[in-house]
C-alpha cells in the first residue's frame, strides 16, 4: 500500500523508487503484483510515468486511510513515551512570520527527538490538508464549523489597512484598487476584497504574492493597498523596517479575527501535539501591543 501511494503521488515508479530507496524493477513487480491480486488495473503507463485509472483512484483513496490508521495506532501505542516522531503543523504566512519562532524555539528546546515540520498557506488549503491527514493540526483564521475538526482558540488579531499614502474614502484609480494578496483561500484576502467592494471601489485589480515581505515591500513602494495583522505592522517597526507604510486599523466589528489552532477529531493526540499546543496557547496567548 506505501509503495502504491508512494508512486501515485509521485506520478513515477522511478521516482516513487528513488525516493524510497528501492530498486525500480521492485516496486514494478510489487505494483504488478498488487493489480493481479486486485483483479484490475491501477495505472496508466505512458513514458514520461504513470496516472491513475478510476480503480486507482478509489483505491488510493481507502490506502491513504489504511497508512493513516496504521500510523495512528503505532502512535497511539506510544502514547506514553517521550515526545519523539514527525509533527506536522501548518500556519498562516503572517502567524509563521510573527508568532511562531518563539513557540518553535520553545518547543524545539523541549521536544527535540521530535521531527517538526513546518509547511505555510492560506486557511483553505491548511484547513484542507488537515482533513486529508497531511497535517496533524494548523493555525487558522477563525471562525470555522466543521463537524470533524477540534478547535482551540489562540489568539485575536486586529486587522489593518495599509498603503504607501493616506486613504480618505475616496481611492486613486491606479494604486487604492489594486489589491497585494495572498493566493487564494487566504482569509484576509477574502475579508480585503469584501471591504473595498462594500465601498464600491471597482474594477479591483488583484496581484497575488507568495511571500509576506513581498507584500509589504510592493505597498510600501506604492503598488497598491493590502490588508494585514497590526501585529505584523508592530513587528516590523520594532525592528526599524516599512516605516513608511500609512496604516489604518479597521473598526473592531470588522477588522478582529481569531486565530484558531485546528485539528481533526479523530486523530491521536501523541505526546508532541499536546505538547506543542499547550506551549501555544501559553506563549501566544500574550495581548499584542496595538499601535495607531
Amino acid at each position: 500500500m506505501r509503495l502504491f501511494v508512494a508512486v501515485a503521488q509521485a506520478g513515477s515508479i522511478s521516482k516513487a523508487a528513488e525516493r524510497l530507496g528501492y530498486v525500480q524493477s521492485n516496486v514494478t513487480a510489487r505494483i504488478q503484483h498488487l493489480e493481479e491480486k486486485l483483479k484490475t488495473t491501477l495505472f496508466y503507463r505512458q513514458a514520461r510515468g504513470v496516472s491513475l485509472t478510476s480503480q486507482g483512484h478509489i483505491l488510493l483513496t481507502y490506502a491513504e486511510q489504511i497508512l493513516h490508521l496504521a500510523d495512528q495506532a503505532q502512535r497511539a501505542l506510544a502514547a506514553t513515551d517521550p515526545p519523539r516522531g514527525p509533527l506536522r503543523i501548518g500556519s498562516m504566512e503572517t502567524t509563521a512570520a510573527v508568532h511562531l519562532p518563539p513557540l518553535l524555539t520553545a518547543f524545539h528546546h523541549d521536544c527535540p527527538d521530535v521531527d517538526l515540520t513546518l509547511h505555510t498557506g492560506p486557511t483553505e488549503e491548511l484547513l484542507q490538508k488537515v482533513l486529508d491527514y497531511q497535517l496533524d493540526g494548523a493555525f487558522v483564521a477563525g471562525p470555522i464549523d466543521h463537524p470533524e475538526l477540534e478547535q482551540d482558540p489562540i489568539l485575536t488579531e486586529s486587522l489593518a489597512f495599509i498603503s504607501a499614502h493616506p486613504v480618505d474614502g475616496r481611492p486613486s484609480p491606479d494604486i487604492h484598487r489594486t489589491l497585494l494578496v495572498f493566493r487564494s483561500g487566504c482569509s484576509y484576502r477574502a475579508r480585503l476584497e469584501q471591504w473595498v467592494r462594500k465601498r464600491g471601489w471597482l474594477p479591483v485589480k488583484i496581484l497575488e504574492f507568495g511571500t509576506l515581505e513581498a507584500i509589504l515591500g510592493c505597498v510600501e513602494a506604492g503598488m497598491g493597498i493590502s490588508l494585514v495583522p497590526l501585529s505584523v505592522i508592530n513587528h516590523y517597526h520594532g525592528r526599524g523596517r516599512h516605516q513608511n507604510l500609512w496604516v489604518k486599523p479597521l473598526k473592531s466589528d470588522e477588522g478582529c479575527v481569531e486565530t484558531l489552532f485546528v485539528r481533526r477529531r479523530d486523530a491521536v493526540v501523541t505526546p508532541a501535539l499536546r505538547h506543542f499546543l499547550a506551549l501555544g496557547k501559553r506563549l501566544l496567548a500574550t495581548p499584542q501591543p496595538v499601535q495607531q
